[in-house]
């Protein structure tokens, strides 16, 4: 491949770029979101069958997070994904 054609990323770079952003915005969610509320109040408000301890609040809070921002960044790449070659040869003249 040329200067002007690159090759395309390994399967592991895509996944490496879809992964680690949307681990490191889950990171800085949660602590910006539990600096602001205690995942035991959270627990007692919302769940009504059983406790929720601090850690597992953190735990799920963190993959919620994760997940969303997972989302975002397969959405991203899915949108910037260049399109897929047409059959055949394009009529010259008409556009």
């Amino acid at each position: 491949m040329g200067a002007d054609n690159p090759a395309p990323p390994s399967t592991v770079q895509r996944w490496g770029a879809i992964l680690w952003p949307s681990f490191f915005a889950a990171g800085v969610a949660t602590m910006v979101f539990f600096a602001l509320f205690d995942p035991e109040e959270l627990g007692r408000l919302t769940w009504a069958v059983g406790e929720i301890d601090r850690k597992t609040g953190y735990t799920i809070g963190f993959f919620l997070f994760w997940a969303c921002t997972f989302s975002s960044s397969l959405f991203t790449w899915i949108l910037l994904r260049p399109d897929a070659p047409q059959d055949g040869p394009k009529p010259s003249g008409q556009g």
